[in-house]
Order: C-alpha cells, then structure tokens, then sequence
C-alpha cells in the first residue's frame, strides 16, 4: 500500500511517529511524510519514507490562507493516489481529511490534543467544532489519546461512535528510554515498594546536602503549557530552598497563538529564577539529569514528555487535567496540582523536595511499571497497522484490491 502520514511539522514526524512509519516500512509499504520543510526533514529519509514538504500556516486562521492550504492538500493527494490518508494535528486533520474525502481516499485521523483553540469559549472554537464536524464526518477510523476529548467529540456530533478509537498517547518507546542507574537508592526503593504506596508526607526540613535538586519542564514553550505557572512557583520556591533549581527545556517562538517569545524567555532567565536548556534532539540526557519532571499544562491528548520521564524511572507532576491525569496515579508515581494555580503548583512542587531520595525512587519505579503496562508504543503501533488493514479492506497475506 501507499500511506501517506501528515503532521504540522517534520519535527513531529520525526520525534512522534518514527516507530510508525519504521513499522509501516517494514511491512512493505511506500510511507510518504508530509508536513512543513524545517531543520528535521531531511532526517526521515533515514526512516525509509519519502518526505514531501507540504507549506501551512500554523499560527493563523485567515481564511485566504487554510483556503489555498485546502487546495494544497487536494492537488498532494490527487497526484500520489495514496490507499490511504493518515492525519494528525488540526490542521491535517481537517483540511487533508476534507481533500482526502473528496477524493475517495480512506481517512484515519488521531486527535492528539485539542490544543489552546478548545481551552477558551467563543466563535473560534464553534468554527473549529464545526470544521472537525465536517472533517471526521466520513473519516473511516479516529483515534482519540484520551476519553475525555473521545466522549466530548461524541456528544457533540463530530464524529461517529461507532469510528473511534482510544490510544495510550504516541506510546513510549520502552527500549530507548529506560531507567538510569541508581543502585544506592533503587535498593532503598525496591524494599519501600513492599509496604506498598509511599507516604507522601516526607521529610519536615528542607535537605541541606549541597545536592542541586532539578525540576524540569520540557514541552514547547506555550502559555497553555503551564509555562507561566512554573516560573511563578519557582519563584515562590527559591528563597526557601536555594539548592533547587528551575530549568526549561523546549522550543521558544513556535508557530502557535499561545507562543511565548525569545524575549519573554530572556527576561525570566535574567530575572535568575529559571534556567532555560535551550532545545534537545535527544531529552533522555536531560531527564537523566533532573530529579522530577513537571508538566502543569492546561489540557494536553497524553503528553509524550511525562511518558519519557515516567519510563526513566522519575517522579512527574502535572495537573488534574484532561489528558495529563491519566499518566499520573496522585501519590503513587507522582503529584497532580490544580491547572492554573502557581500556588498549588509550588505547594506540589515543595513537597517533592520534602520526600527522601528513596521515596522519589520509589515513585519513579511505580511510574516506570505503569509504562510498560499502558503506554507501551508496540500498543500504537500495533493498532494503527490493524487500523490500516481494516481500512483497506486488506487481510495480512491477501494481494491488494
């Protein structure tokens, strides 16, 4: 078969899909990745598909633009003929979806997140309700990373029931991120485990060993990440506990509505509260380094970024949010706060620098099991070549239609 796959950017390809397509090659299929030209397209090729730089504007919603984008997106799929049409992201999903369907191509689209679009209430939101109604309409396959955002595009008509799927996120790939050795601590975890869940009251006085305690935020920099939230709280936090430090880590000045700018991210740094990382192709060096990883976002589909930390065996923090309670069991692998509250954020953040290295070690090894027993990527990827099959009308062993 011919799949084509499409996302907003080729960093999403890359970073989010590469087991997909590596799967899809695998099998014997052509794998064409469409999404914007940026820095990481030249590295699909290495994935065995073959990239085709498709231009979107994905900070706006002017009409002229998404119109000739439309266009785009139906004159792409006329000429390759794909047997069928994989979408991600919003754009994508709907404007690819809608091209693909005039066209009679199978459509499979994956609601990864709904984004800052879903957060706030207003004719935006029923234009976008109304564009995924449209989209999804005849889409053969749509799979949703969380059921708050499956039951919510159900009841409100968008897409039928009887379509749609729920996935653990984009997965995690258990084999490359694994736990890094701590033999001292993981001992004092492994005998915590079996009093079962820890106490999470932990220690009355701050640690006064010199040791620099990390907390990490690795996402893009977005306000709807929780952003600001966490350089509030680190704020809250340095005074009383100068041995914890605040690091950031992710792209500054994406194409998004809810971006925050390189000089917003200068004046936060220069203010001494935040260290900011800069950008990583590879975060597992930076997970290694850090001692909890934090999330505090607003809404998310399954954020991949507390699945890599949760797989390394750390402790996560994150909100009591749709897409972000799912990774989190409070107390157990990690710590939820209230969305939107710095206050409850720093409350949260505090009392993991209260609890002992093996307590901590003790969440990061729940957090790791729950990893392998829900959020393993083979459970995607495995899926999605079920989902690919079925659509096709293609059987493993048959010749094509």
């Amino acid at each position: 078969m011919k799949v084509i796959i499409c996302l907003n950017t080729a960093w999403n390809l890359v970073n989010f899909r590469a087991g997909l397509i590596r799967a899809l090659v695998a099998q014997g299929h052509e794998v064409v990745a469409v999404a914007p030209h940026d820095a990481y397209a030249d590295r699909l090729a290495a994935l065995g598909c073959r990239f085709v730089p498709l231009p979107m504007d994905n900070r706006g919603t002017h009409p002229g633009r998404d119109g000739l984008l439309l266009w785009r997106f139906w004159r792409l799929l006329r000429q390759e003929r794909p047997d069928v049409y994989l979408g991600y992201t919003v754009k994508p999903n709907v404007y690819g979806s809608l091209a693909a369907h005039w066209l009679g191509i199978p459509v499979i689209n994956n609601i990864a997140g709904l984004g800052a679009v879903f957060i706030k209430d207003g004719w935006l939101v029923k234009l976008v309700r109304g564009l995924y109604r449209l989209a999804l309409g005849r889409s053969a396959r749509v799979f949703f990373q969380n059921d708050d955002d499956r039951q919510m595009f159900v009841a409100g008509g968008l897409v039928r029931a009887e379509v749609v799927g729920l996935l653990p996120g984009s997965g995690v790939d258990l084999t490359r991120f694994v736990v890094a050795p701590m033999p001292v601590i993981a001992s004092e975890a492994r005998q915590s485990t079996k009093s079962g869940d820890m106490d999470c009251n932990g220690a009355d006085a701050p640690r006064n060993d010199g040791h620099k305690f990390r907390f990490l935020l690795i996402a893009r920099m977005l306000w709807d990440k929780g952003v600001g939230e966490y350089v509030e709280a680190a704020q809250l936090l340095r005074q009383r506990w100068p041995q914890a430090e605040f690091c950031l880590l992710g792209f500054v000045d994406v194409q998004n509505p809810a971006a925050i700018s390189r000089t917003q991210m200068d004046t936060w740094v220069a203010q001494g509260h935040v260290s900011y990382l800069g950008v990583s192709d590879d975060v597992r060096t930076h997970i290694a380094q850090a001692d909890c990883v934090v999330l505090p976002s607003y809404r998310e589909g399954t954020p991949r970024t507390l699945l890599e930390a949760a797989a390394m065996g750390l402790p996560i923090i994150t909100t009591d949010a749709v897409g972000c309670r799912e990774v989190v069991q409070h107390g157990h692998n990690g710590l939820l706060c209230r969305p939107r509250d710095a206050q409850d954020l720093a409350d949260k953040m505090e009392r993991m620098l209260r609890l002992t290295p093996a307590q901590r070690a003790v969440m990061g090894i729940n957090g790791r099991k729950k990893m392998e027993a829900e959020f393993d990527e083979q459970i995607v990827i495995d899926r999605y070549l079920a989902a690919v099959r079925e659509v096709v009308g293609q059987q493993p062993g048959l010749p094509r239609r």
